[in-house]
Formats: structure tokens, C-alpha cells, sequence
């Protein structure tokens, strides 16, 4: 079975993230079907916004760490589009992350790349990736310093903390909360409400609003890529990748 599936209900694409054994989370392959759908949804003039939802557990944990013993990360990230397909993408149509259980690093970057999230109570948000030797490359450390105040931002990202549904609509990143169990429908709700606009009025809106996030964003994904690519080539980097699957402590270089 495809990683990623695509299913339509109205104006509406519903996007599933479907690897539940891996926690959803993004390898190679998942990566591609991922960008494949959101331009399917683009090239459909019958659809007029998308949600994106995780299988099983948690909506993402992020990127697949085998995608480093198979040597894929840079195709995972620095494809057109950025992380798949999605982080870095010129899109038209909205896309509403629906999230529960967890979004995690590569997963909370994807949520962040989509226009709204519609959370579950007690979801968790984290770009814990300074725990791991890494950056937040995939728009998480841009994106987040973009959208909240700069001081919580830097809390968050350079502590790698986790936080709850709570906590983010507090900080107003989240569009609506749903109980638990509910976001995928409370997104669709959502997805519909606004569905039932006029298109060429939802894609005008839409663009105006992301002008100040993407004179802000824009002009440094050619500096995110070369810190990342840097990091991702550091001793430290190996050591928290092997620190993780080893279940032990890493012992940091600053190499």
C-alpha cells in the first residue's frame, strides 16, 4: 500500500500519512507520494483545499532515521518543494493539518507548512532536533520565530521541549481545537466552511495573507540549507543519530 493515500470529499482532499507501524513518519518514499499528492490537489480544479492526517497513533514523528543509513536525507529535504514536497512549496490551494496524538520535528514542520492546525486536547508539538545534533532545517527554526514571539520561539528551539494543544493555541498556532479524537473531522468542518467560498476570492485571500510570513521565510531557505547540510555532516550529528537508536546518552564534540 501506497505511504501516502488520497481520497476526496467534495471540494475537499483528504492527505493521509499512512506508515502507523512507523509512527508515520517520513522516509524516501512516503516523501515523494507526499509531494505527488499535494500537486495532485493543486492540478484538480474540482478541489478547493486539502487536510493533511496521520494513520494510527500520532499524525508525524518526523523523518525516518533510516532515512540516514540509506543516504536520503538530502533528497528528503532539498527537493523541490523542500520536505515532502510541502515545506517549501508555492501552493494556491489551503491545506489544514489535522493533528493528534503527536507532531514531532520533520512532523511539527509539515504541520507548520500547511496554513492552519486543527489540534486534538493533549497533541504534542516539538523540534526537539538539538536533542539529536540536528536543526529544525525543514522551515521548523524559520517558520516558528516567524509566527510567535521571538523569546518563546528560542525557549522552545533551543531547549527541544515538547509541548501540549494547549500551550500552542495559546501561542496562537493553531486555528481551532477538537477533543480527542475528533481533528480529522473538526478539520473537515473546517476545510468545508471555508470550501464553500469563491475560488479565485479563497486564492487571492490566501496569497495576500501569507505575504508577511513569506518576505519574512523566503529570503532564508538558501541560508537554511547550507547551515543544515553543514550540521548534517557534523561529528555531533552521527553521534545523536547513534546515541538515539543506542538508547544511551550522546557525548557531544562540537565537531
Amino acid at each position: 500500500m501506497s505511504p501516502v493515500l488520497f481520497e476526496t470529499r467534495g471540494k475537499v482532499a483528504i492527505i493521509t500519512l499512512y506508515r502507523p507501524e512507523r509512527r508515520n513518519a517520513i522516509n524516501a518514499e512516503a516523501g515523494h507520494a507526499l509531494a505527488e499528492a499535494i500537486a495532485r490537489l493543486e492540478a484538480d480544479d474540482a478541489l478547493q483545499i486539502g487536510i493533511l492526517r496521520g494513520e494510527g497513533a500520532v499524525f508525524c514523528a518526523g523523518m525516518d532515521l533510516a532515512a540516514f543509513s540509506e543516504g536520503k536525507v538530502e533528497e528528503l529535504l532539498f527537493s523541490e518543494g523542500g520536505f515532502g514536497g510541502l515545506t517549501e512549496s508555492h501552493r494556491t490551494k489551503p491545506i489544514i493539518a489535522a493533528c493528534h496524538g503527536a507532531a514531532l520535528a520533520g512532523g511539527f514542520e509539515l504541520a507548520l507548512g500547511c496554513d492552519m492546525i486543527v489540534a486534538e486536547e493533549g497533541c504534542r508539538f516539538g523540534l526537539p532536533e538539538v536533542l539529536r545534533g540536528l536543526v529544525a532545517g525543514a522551515g521548523g527554526a524559520l517558520r516558528l520565530a516567524s509566527l510567535i514571539p521571538p523569546a518563546r520561539a528560542r525557549e522552545i528551539l533551543l531547549t527541544g521541549r515538547l509541548f501540549d494543544t494547549a500551550e500552542a493555541w495559546e501561542l496562537g498556532l493553531i486555528a481551532r481545537r477538537a477533543e480527542a479524537g475528533q481533528a480529522t473531522e473538526a478539520a473537515l468542518a473546517l476545510a468545508e466552511e471555508i470550501a464553500r467560498n469563491a475560488p479565485l476570492a479563497l486564492r487571492e485571500t490566501l496569497r495576500l495573507s501569507r505575504e508577511i510570513e513569506r518576505r519574512a521565510v523566503d529570503p532564508l531557505w538558501s541560508e537554511n540549507a547550507r547551515t543544515l547540510k553543514a550540521i548534517m555532516e557534523s561529528a555531533d550529528a552521527a553521534e545523536g543519530a547513534k546515541a538515539f537508536l543506542e538508547k544511551r546518552a550522546p557525548e557531544w564534540s562540537a565537531k
